[in-house]
Formats: structure tokens, C-alpha cells, sequence
């Protein structure tokens, strides 16, 4: 009998003949694991673990409107016209209009920043900062993460007299915002091979090509906002490969070597090393800086970590990190208590349903999003959380898989205000006389799209493995997967029948699970193995246990001494 407790599927993906090794230095698990990636010749997986900065950054002026949107500017430049960026609560967005504005300000345009408030105006722009711009007399208009669905700002926009430049990587909906320029790498015949740019990494195609244009003896400088860059790109989970994965790489180095005082403050209000001695990784970034940045537009105004990012004097950038650290405390305290809330919902009235959805007064809309991640995590099912306003409502989905949500959506749209996102998240406003109608319908769209789809979860493993195998040459030659992230997951490995040797409960209040593992081939090796959170959902495991173990492997270092550690998954106990 075999007993586990997260996954009841585990699927090892299949062996690949490999008709010829060019690389014989390369560990034959990786050269297997790589091989099932896609990656089967020696070019595709040179350029994988070797990203080439040069050849991985595309040439900007592929996108077929980037020489308008380059004329475009060179006439406010020239005019001395009154420019704006409306950008993103989000890091994603934070970071675009950051390095938005500094590169216009590099070729003389002073543009003004307008972030929206999350809770008061929600996503995109919207009429009250169309006719503050209007007062303003701001004759262009550049968005940054948003803006493809903005069909009646651009309108407006265009009305009274200001042109709008859409710079934005969500989906493209039927009908496009008349706008001067789109830089959408999705928007059909946009000229860019590469369509999986986070909204970041569109600004950065869109200062790129101002750099070639205005800024020719400086583009070398252009390398030092690939933190900013690598911090947007990894927050927003798009694919971390081809373009996505040069951007991270050179990025995390720069990160590393960052000459912002409100990145440094940053770091050291979280205490997180990072520097030249401690290169960051992309978990570093979406589980301990991109929250915090983004802690800002969820709890109060996106304001503070953009100012905080641009902030260059030493005492104001510690007290917005302070700030910044205060937000996000408060942040995980009040998701914790949705996600608590939510779930008695999902797991009785929404137990035999496909579909989570919850709409509530006291919702917070600016963790919405986050409960409905984690609420669709823990379901394995499409969830929506929305907040619900004296005449609308809006708020997140989040989705699996299975079910591109954006699409679903799109079915539904006569009962939206508003909507936008990719294929596993977005968001929507909605009136709310139409919201049980809206709910109706989108209930049965997912249902017909799972109808014939099994949506159990299942646990994707890349190798099975044998104690032998397991070694710091193997070990090491993991790190070449780096950075890990969406589309480029970090290598999951089965370890079949290793026997329990020890067994501890670490970490605050001992939740952790910390394990010693046998080998099982008559060798002396025994493994240390670590599973976060994992302590009550194996309470019953027991010295000498035979398991099949799923797990990542790490090196640990601790005062000079180096160790492989398995980062456990998942257990199946044999009885």
C-alpha cells in the first residue's frame, strides 16, 4: 500500500533517445532533462546556459509601430510639449514607469507620473485622469502595463487634443483603443517574434529604442536598469526563457551591483543580502522584493515604492523602506485572514462546483488577487475574489492551467464595465445588478471548457534518480538551469524506497519537516532532506519508513562547509 498526501498523480516524464551527445561534459540527467525541455541540439542548449546579452535582446524597432512612437517623442522633445506616463500599481507596472521616466528625462522630457490608486480608480486608465491631464495640458500620453482595453480614455484622450501611446503585454481584446501607437508584442502584426515580454520588458524595448535614437554614445549605461527590468519581469510570472531568461540573468547581476539607494535601504530593512558576494536569484525576487513593492498598491498607493526606487537620499529612502515593510506585515496579515474566510465558502458551497467565486464589502481590493491565487492553488480550481462597491464590483481571477481565463471572460464581456489580464489571471469591474448574471454565465462557460478534461492535480517529475547519481557534479550542474521561474521551473527528481533515519521539527513552530534518508543500493550515503510546511501533513511518518521522495536538490553552505540538501515536494510512504 502506498499513502500520500499533496499529489495523487506523479507523472515522470519520459526518456528522450538522445541520437548524439555534442556535449559530453554535460551531466547525462541534465542532458536528459534538457532534452525534454525542448532543448535537443547543442546550439539550443548552449544558448540556454549560456545566454548571450547581445544576441538575446531582440532589436526593438522589430515592432512595426516603434518608429512612430519614436517620432512621436521626438516631437514633444522638440515642442517642449507636456508629457505623462500612466502606469501600474504593481511592480510590473512600477518598475516600467520607473525606467520610463528616467530615460525621458535622459533626452530632456520631464514627464509626469500617474499611478493609480488600486482601491479608488482600479486598473487602467480611467476619465478623472484623462481630464486632470486635460488640465494639465498634457499633449502625450505613453501607458506603461495597461492601456489595451482602454477604449473610451483613449477616446477622450483623442478629444482633447493628447495622443495616446499604449505600451502593454495583456491580451488583446476584439476591439482595440484608437490610440497613435501600440507596442503590444500580442497585438496582430506587431512585428515582435517574441510574445511572452512582461509589461517591464515592453518598456524596456520601448527605452531601448530610445536609447539607439537619442542616446547613441550611451547605450553602454542601458545594462544598469536590467535590475529594475529583472525585478518586473520575474513579479509578473511571464515564461522566464529566450528573451525573458537574458533579461533576468544580466539582471540579477545587476541587481547585485545596484547603485539605487532605495533598492540598497531596501535590502536592508528586509535583511536580504545581496551583493556583489551574494548574487540574488529569482526566488529572492518573487518571494521577498517584488511583494514588498508591490505591498505598496495593495495596502495604500503605489507611490511610495516608486518613489522609494527613485529616491536618492539616504535618510528619505529609509523611511519609505520602513513604510514599505509596515505595508507588506499588514498585507500578509489581512490575506491570511481572506484566504481563511474564503475557504470555508469554497469547501461548502462551492465543494461539488467547478468554479470559486466570492464577492464580499469587506473584501480588501487591493489582496484580492492574492486570496484568489491561493485560494485557486489550494482547489485546483478557476477562483474569483471581487470586491463589491455601493454600484460595481471588481476585483481578481486566477485560474489553472486548463482554463484560459481570459478568454472565458471574454464570453461574458456584455456584463463588464471592464476586464484584462492573460490566460491564468485578470481582473474585471461589473456592475452589480449584473453580477449573478455575469457569474451565471461565466459558471457554464468553465464548465463546458472542463467537461472532458481531468483536473486532478498532478505533480510533473523530470527524472527518476538513483543514490548513485546523486552528487555535487550533478548538483552543480543544476545551477546552469538558473534563474528558475514560469516556463522554466527549477528540475523535480523521484528518489524510489530510501528508509527514514532521523526525523526532526524545525523552523517556527516546528513546522518544517527535516529528514534524514537512507540510500537504498547497500551504500553508506544518507540524505538530508528539508519540506517546508510539511510537519502536519506528514505527523504520521515514523523512523525506518521505506519512501518514495519527489524533491529539488540545493547545495546548503554554512560557515565554509557545503552540503546537498533535497528540497522534499512530496512523500509517499510504503506500508
Amino acid at each position: 500500500m502506498i499513502w500520500d498526501f499533496y499529489f495523487m498523480n506523479w507523472k515522470i516524464k519520459e526518456d528522450i533517445k538522445i541520437e548524439k551527445n555534442d556535449l559530453p561534459d554535460l551531466h547525462p540527467v541534465i542532458l536528459q532533462i534538457l532534452s525534454k525541455r525542448g532543448l535537443d541540439d547543442s546550439q539550443k542548449i548552449n544558448e540556454f546556459i549560456f545566454p548571450d546579452y547581445e544576441k538575446g535582446i531582440l532589436d526593438p524597432f522589430l515592432f512595426s509601430d516603434m518608429e512612430k512612437v519614436m517620432e512621436r517623442i521626438r516631437i514633444a522633445k522638440e515642442n517642449k510639449e507636456a508629457v505623462a506616463i500612466f502606469g501600474d500599481y504593481d511592480a510590473d507596472g512600477v518598475t516600467s514607469s520607473v525606467i520610463i521616466k528616467e530615460t525621458l528625462e535622459k533626452i530632456g522630457i520631464s514627464p509626469i507620473v500617474y499611478i493609480p490608486d488600486k482601491k479608488l480608480e482600479g486598473y487602467g486608465m480611467n476619465l478623472k485622469a484623462i481630464q486632470e491631464f486635460k488640465e494639465k495640458n498634457i499633449k502625450l500620453i505613453l501607458t506603461v502595463d495597461c492601456g489595451i482595453t482602454n477604449l473610451e480614455e483613449t477616446e477622450k484622450a483623442n478629444e482633447n487634443g493628447i495622443d495616446v501611446i499604449i505600451t502593454d503585454h495583456h491580451h488583446v481584446p476584439e476591439k482595440i483603443p484608437k490610440a497613435y501607437a501600440i507596442i503590444n508584442p500580442h497585438l496582430e502584426n506587431s512585428g515582435y517574434p517574441f510574445l511572452e515580454l512582461a509589461g517591464v520588458g515592453v518598456a524596456f524595448k520601448v527605452v531601448e529604442a530610445l536609447y539607439r535614437k537619442f542616446l547613441p554614445d550611451k547605450i553602454e549605461q542601458l545594462k544598469w536598469i536590467l535590475d529594475l527590468v529583472a525585478i518586473g519581469t520575474v513579479a509578473d510570472c511571464v515564461p522566464l526563457i529566450k528573451e525573458n531568461r537574458t533579461i533576468v540573468k544580466f539582471g540579477l547581476i545587476v541587481l547585485s551591483k545596484t547603485r539605487r539607494l532605495g533598492m540598497l535601504e531596501l535590502f536592508k530593512v528586509a535583511r536580504l543580502e545581496i551583493d556583489e558576494n551574494n548574487l540574488p536569484d529569482s526566488r529572492k525576487i518573487s518571494f521577498q522584493i517584488a511583494p514588498r513593492i508591490n505591498a505598496a498598491g495593495r495596502m495604500d498607493h503605489a507611490n511610495t515604492a516608486f518613489n522609494l526606487i527613485k529616491e536618492e537620499n539616504q535618510v528619505q529612502a529609509r523611511s519609505l523602506s520602513l513604510e514599505l515593510e509596515g505595508n507588506n506585515q499588514a498585507r500578509q496579515k489581512a490575506t491570511a485572514q481572506l484566504v481563511d474566510e474564503i475557504r470555508v465558502l469554497a469547501e461548502n458551497m462551492f465543494k461539488d462546483k467547478k468554479f470559486i467565486f466570492a464577492v464580499g464589502e469587506h473584501f480588501p481590493i487591493g489582496i484580492v488577487g492574492l486570496a484568489a491565487g491561493r485560494i485557486s492553488d489550494e482547489f485546483n480550481k478557476p477562483t474569483a475574489v471581487l470586491n463589491k462597491g455601493e454600484k460595481e464590483s471588481q476585483g481578481s481571477f486566477r485560474s489553472i492551467p486548463q482554463v484560459n481565463i481570459i478568454e472565458s471572460i471574454e464570453k461574458c464581456k456584455k456584463y463588464l464595465v471592464k476586464y484584462g489580464g492573460h490566460s491564468q489571471a485578470a481582473g474585471v469591474t461589473v456592475k452589480n445588478e449584473n453580477l449573478n448574471n455575469f457569474f451565471e454565465e461565466l459558471e457554464k462557460v468553465i464548465e463546458d471548457e472542463l467537461e472532458s478534461k481531468d483536473i486532478s492535480p498532478v505533480l510533473e517529475i523530470d527524472a527518476e534518480i538513483f543514490p548513485k547519481d546523486l552528487d555535487f557534479e550533478l548538483a552543480e550542474s543544476i545551477k546552469k538551469f538558473e534563474p528558475f521561474g514560469e516556463g522554466n521551473e527549477e528540475p523535480v527528481f523521484l528518489m524510489k524506497n530510501l528508509m527514514v533515519d532521523n526525523i526532526k521539527k524545525v523552523g517556527n513552530k516546528e513546522k518544517h519537516l527535516k529528514l534524514f534518508l537512507k540510500a537504498n543500493d547497500g551504500t553508506p550515503k544518507v540524505f538530508e532532506a528539508i519540506g517546508f510546511n510539511l510537519t502536519n501533513g506528514f505527523s504520521h511518518l515514523k523512523l525506518n519508513d521505506k519512501i518514495d521522495t519527489v524533491f529539488n536538490i540545493s547545495i546548503d553552505s554554512w560557515n565554509g562547509n557545503k552540503k546537498i540538501q533535497l528540497k522534499l515536494i512530496d512523500l509517499k510512504i510504503k506500508i
